[in-house]
């Protein structure tokens, strides 16, 4: 039988589908790692200030929507994302004198507070409107976007190479099957009980399936993602990692369990476990990030605390923030004389002696082994 058309090999071509075959029990360790994680990272948002957390979670969102565009290759400045966030989410921001927010940031954000906050049941006019915040401006590169509207031809495909020697990965099914499936998603969505790990991973691997539109499927997909782990948050908050940030670090893999769990010549046991532990991962790694930067903000609030007595001026205040925001262990090489005059802009002569005070007072010390013109200093966050 050599008929294209009679060989099975995409995942929606077989006559189980959309009832996914996985291995719930092999995943149970998984799950309670990540129960474990949410469970840490719920008690030290109670250690905090409305106004702290606050700043956790507009960072995690920008996180968010940054990388969710980073993996399909569209870069956001940090300063019009956080800006967009801040605008609807800081009561004291000035949002009159702001100069980074844009058109774009402002819609991209729309996405993340709706899918975040909005506990209604997922529609599709939801799923269209997050569709219109990612295209408003309605092109993609060179080609213009049909938006908010599902696609109406059948040769969507997912494809990488140079022209010429293009790769298919996968083909979506018919456009004739979208609505059906579509349908069946957001039910699945909005009334199944399966645990919400699990179910997010089901939900972002099936529409990436039916790829609905002709652009942004990851994107939304991603979204969607989202939308079903807020339902472990409380009404008021936003969740404090960023799973986009997770999937891009491994963005290879990503795309690798899915062209394995989508092709049946690669996956002929119709088996999404794979998938699923693969996204269970990724979500630990994001909640154990979460987890750092939070650590950071229990390390930044102790060192000033022991610090505030001293009279720092503004150079010094700065540089101390910048790298107690990222954790000190992350700041490459430590405190060096050339590293100080390159953040504050300042002679050579004021940074020795920014840098000899910060010793005196504590604020910092000597790496052991560094001397002379190589001496670098850490933050004193004991």
């Amino acid at each position: 039988m050599h008929n294209d058309e009679k060989i099975v090999k995409w995942i929606w071509q077989r006559k189980e589908y959309p009832q996914f075959n996985y291995n719930k029990e092999k995943l149970s360790a998984l799950i309670s790692q990540i129960e474990y994680l949410r469970g840490v990272l719920d008690g030290y948002s109670k250690l905090f200030s409305k106004d702290d957390i606050r700043k956790i979670e507009i960072e995690r969102l920008t996180d968010e929507a940054i990388s969710t565009s980073l993996i399909e290759g569209e870069i956001f400045k940090r300063e019009s994302v956080c800006s967009s966030l801040r605008k609807r989410l800081d009561k004291a921001f000035d949002a009159r004198n702001d100069e980074y927010a844009t058109a774009v940031s402002d819609s991209l954000v729309e996405i993340f507070i709706d899918c975040s906050l909005n506990r209604e049941p997922l529609t599709l006019e939801r799923l269209h409107g997050w569709h219109n915040c990612l295209f408003e401006h309605q092109y993609s590169k060179l080609y213009k976007v049909n938006v908010a509207t599902f696609r109406t031809h059948d040769d969507m495909e997912v494809v990488s190479g140079a022209i010429g020697h293009e790769k298919v990965h996968y083909l979506a099914p018919p456009a004739s099957l979208i609505d059906k499936d579509i349908t069946r998603l957001l039910s699945y969505c909005n009334n199944s009980n399966e645990n919400l790990y699990i179910k997010s991973a089901i939900a972002h691997l099936w529409f990436v399936i039916i790829h609905p539109y002709e652009d942004g499927n990851g994107r939304i997909a991603r979204a969607i993602t989202d939308y079903i782990l807020a339902q472990g948050v409380t009404l008021t908050e936003f969740k404090l990692y960023s799973i986009s940030t997770a999937i891009n670090n491994d963005r290879i893999g990503y795309y690798d369990i899915l062209d394995k769990t989508t092709n049946l010549f690669k996956n002929s046991e119709y088996d999404i476990s794979p998938w699923i532990e693969w996204h269970l991962n990724t979500l630990k790694n994001a909640m154990q990030e979460g987890l750092k930067s939070i650590e950071y903000l229990v390390q930044k609030t102790k060192f000033w605390d022991r610090c505030r007595e001293h009279s720092l001026n503004e150079r010094q205040v700065k540089v101390l923030n910048k790298i107690l925001d990222m954790g000190s262990e992350n700041f490459e090489g430590g405190i060096s004389t050339k590293k100080y005059i390159s953040l504050t802009k300042v002679s050579k002569a004021t940074a020795v002696r920014d840098i000899a005070q910060l010793v005196e007072f504590g604020c910092i010390e000597q790496i052991e082994g560094s001397s002379g013109r190589n001496v670098r200093y850490r933050v004193n966050v004991e």
